[in-house]
């Protein structure tokens, strides 16, 4: 099951399960539009992985499978990601 982060990890910006700005990778690392588009270059910190748009649980599903209550705070520290960033910002994400 998809997990539903709702906050940015780097900014802690709010991405409700119904927002348009929420990004995630394969590993559900979950980024706000502004920080993948404008800080990390498409590059998860984390991963090394690319970003998608996260999914919408469906309303009525989420009694069943609520959205992740705690919050992912791990901002990016640019000295270390500087390099992962440099090394993967020209390489399409399928092709890491």
């Amino acid at each position: 099951m998809l997990e539903i982060r709702t906050t940015c990890e780097n900014c802690q910006r709010v991405l409700p399960n119904n927002s348009d700005e929420a990004m995630i990778c394969s590993y559900e690392c979950t980024f706000c539009r502004s920080c993948v588009d404008n800080i990390l270059f498409n590059v998860c910190p984390n991963c090394g992985g690319g970003f998608e748009k996260r999914p919408t649980r469906p309303h009525e599903q989420l009694a069943k499978f609520p959205v992740r209550e705690d919050k992912v705070y791990q901002p990016v520290d640019e000295e270390k990601f500087v390099p992962l960033r440099e090394k993967n910002r020209s390489v399409p994400p399928r092709k890491r």
